[in-house]
């Protein structure tokens, strides 16, 4: 009896056994109901919220994020929608951006079966079979979305992740961090995602895999933090710059050849960056980083033991400036080496970031470009940039005790501080041999009045030539005014007496105008050839400028043309100008800036050149030092493939780069910045 009993209780075990593996285990994304918001800041200062919701029907997840934010008192608003079935395969993704009225479709994906549609803005649809799961993406997913990223990951193996439109994501665990949340600590994941924006982003998820933070850089440095951990924000800030100055460490190690105390470059013809002769084939010897002897094979001897580089038939000039730059982030630091770029100003950005980044580089050896910092400060409001303010007098002194002890050569002021604080911010400036550069501030509107109160250098066409117009009020807050007004010849040399007067230093951005007043549905290759070489995280967010209407690009281009023929007269006056990007491709976006000096300037190639070498050397009291190839001088140097005084476009062919004593050749340096080679 006890025998029969025993074997049907064993039997029942078994068969409930069976029968309960038969049942699949409850899932997480069962009967969800989730809702949260993420605040958007810029610069470390708040700019907006995205709100987001995760609900779940029988056999799918559906996931809806719509983001707002008021950038500098421009709204828009970004309204996304993911599908996903449970075991979170996704199967719908659509991303508008909504602004003035207008709503523009970002990316569509919408698989069926075996085969995919993808909608791309700028594109035509495409639609082909797949075999493979994959996570739709672009370079500006909203938080909301990227939360499912991870759940992804996660649960499929923690592997790398095929995307589309293209490429893939891969997700690296870094560390550790804990955070106070209202006195409680909590232990949070950072990892480091690379593939959805150029360069990576750092992100940090809590114990359950949920996103909390992530700090991203598209030339702009963003931070989304869920509602509630804001108080962590210095926390990711500081994770941000850890992980990114590891990153830098990376490259450093994988192309940074070893010293060399001397080295011989042999056979190059050589431009020194003051005279239109070319010195064909000679020798240049570097010793400890400075330029030790120029002259012909022949006559200078190699001194024994020295790196022989052979550079017949190339051309050796000064290494290039970019005098308004954002880096952002440390993929600069190849970019800017391979295209010849071995001095910036970073023209604004967040302190704990560019302090390190500088750092980095001129402390501890890493490679990258000589940073010079101007450190940017605003007034009062939303239409206010930054976190960083001068809001009264007070304030005012306090930042600029606040770059100087930081080291920075500059302040810079922008649009909205007001009237009586610029001379403040000037004096301050000046009393620590600091110089102000920056906007005319929208509260004075005109820079000869922005001058006075002690400006040392402008920033952007359209604002410095309000100097035309000291009778008009706030002219600088209109961009196009050239041709509403009467541009005489007089204007134009009492302006040039005044700026020549204030040794005034103008820093136009043109190419940005270039770039930006093309007709709507102009390919950015028009103006840009290598704009398709970019890394494609960051030339997808270039891509998706809007553009302008035909009769808008028109006017734009009239006024920005008279604005450059203006300017080459500044020139030709001896007004200080200085070739500077603010970041519309990089690297080929200074090229652009200098042969727009020639092409609309009137500049010749040398002195368009000059815009990028000895004269911001000059400008920031440097030019004993570099800006020039001169003997005693840094060794600063760009290696081309051409002449670019035959063609001021053969500026593009830099080849390899030296600075603070090391050799580089570019292909190596475009790889490490994820920059592709002759991509059609």
């Amino acid at each position: 009896m006890n025998s029969i009993y025993s074997r049907f209780v064993i039997f029942g075990i078994v068969a409930l056994s069976l029968f309960s593996s038969c049942i699949s285990e409850p899932s997480r994304w069962d009967d969800i109901n989730e809702e949260g918001a993420f605040l958007v800041f810029r610069r470390q200062s708040s700019i907006g919220e995205e709100t987001y919701s995760i609900t779940s029907t029988k056999d799918s997840i559906i996931v809806k994020s719509l983001q707002g934010e008021n950038e500098r008192g421009r709204i828009t608003g970004v309204v996304s929608e993911l599908r996903l079935s449970k075991d979170l395969i996704p199967f719908y993704y659509n991303n508008q951006r909504i602004a003035n009225d207008d709503t523009t479709n970002i990316l569509k994906v919408e698989r069926s079966a075996d085969k995919i549609s993808v909608w791309e803005k700028d594109f035509d649809v495409v639609t082909k079979e797949i075999t493979t799961d994959y996570f739709p993406l672009h370079s500006n997913i909203p938080a909301g979305i990227e939360i499912m990223l991870y759940h992804y990951y996660f649960e499929h193996g923690e592997k790398n992740i095929p995307t589309l439109p293209r490429g893939e994501v891969s997700i690296t665990h870094t560390g550790k961090d804990t955070i106070n949340i209202k006195g409680g600590e909590i232990v949070l994941d950072r990892y480091v995602t690379e593939g959805i924006n150029w360069g990576g982003r750092t992100v940090w998820l809590d114990e359950s895999k949920n996103l909390i933070a992530l700090v991203k850089a598209n030339t702009q440095i963003r931070e989304m933090i869920r509602k509630g951990y804001e108080e962590a924000l210095p926390t990711f800030i500081a994770g941000n710059v850890t992980e990114q100055i590891d990153q830098l460490s990376d490259y450093t190690e994988a192309l940074k050849g070893p010293d060399y105390p001397v080295i011989a470059l042999v056979g190059g013809d050589i431009l020194d960056g003051l005279s239109e002769h070319i010195k064909k084939d000679m020798i240049l010897i570097i010793e400890d980083g400075r330029i030790k002897e120029i002259g012909k094979k022949g006559v200078i001897k190699i001194p024994e033991g020295a790196k022989i580089i052979d550079v017949k038939g190339k051309t050796l000039m000064p290494g290039l400036w970019d005098m308004h730059a954002h880096s952002n982030q440390v993929q600069w630091a190849p970019a800017y080496l391979a295209g010849g770029v071995t001095t910036i100003r970073d023209n604004g950005n967040e302190l704990e970031f560019a302090t390190a980044f500088r750092d980095a580089i001129t402390k501890d050896g890493a490679m990258g470009p000589d940073i010079l910092l101007a450190g940017m400060t605003d007034g009062p409001g939303i239409r206010g940039n930054g976190v960083i303010r001068a809001r009264s007098v007070e304030e005012a002194k306090k930042v600029v005790e606040l770059y100087h002890k930081n080291g920075y050569k500059q302040i810079k002021i922008y649009s909205s501080v007001e009237s009586e604080i610029v001379p403040v911010l000037s004096d301050e400036a000046h009393k620590r041999g600091m110089t102000v550069t920056g906007h005319v501030p929208r509260a004075i509107g005109n820079a000869k009045i922005a001058i006075e109160g002690g400006m040392d250098m402008l920033s952007h066409r359209s604002l410095i030539l309000s100097i035309l117009f000291p009778d008009v009020d706030k002219i600088a807050q209109s961009r196009l005014y050239l041709g509403n007004h009467d541009v005489s010849q007089e204007r134009i040399d009492k302006a040039i007496k005044f700026l020549l007067k204030h040794k005034t230093v103008l820093d136009p951005t043109v190419a940005l105008e270039v770039v930006r007043y093309l007709p709507k549905g102009t390919p950015g290759e028009v103006v840009e050839p290598d704009i398709g070489r970019i890394a494609y995280e960051l030339f997808e967010g270039k891509r998706f400028r809007s553009g302008v209407s035909p009769e808008r690009a028109e006017s734009a281009k009239a006024d920005y043309t008279k604005g450059m023929e203006i300017l080459g007269q500044f020139y030709k006056a001896g007004i200080p100008i200085v070739a500077g990007t603010d970041n519309i491709v990089p690297v080929f976006g200074l090229y652009l800036e200098i042969e727009t000096y020639q092409k609309l300037g009137g500049l010749t190639p040398l002195e368009a050149i000059k815009t990028a070498t000895i004269i911001p050397a000059k400008a920031m009291g440097m030019d004993s030092e570099t800006g020039t190839l001169e003997i005693g001088k840094e060794a600063d140097i760009a290696i081309l493939e051409k002449n670019p005084l035959e063609d001021i476009t053969n500026l593009r062919t830099v080849s390899a780069v030296i600075t603070n004593g090391n050799y580089y050749e570019s292909e190596p340096l475009w790889k490490a910045a994820d920059f592709k080679p002759n991509r059609p």
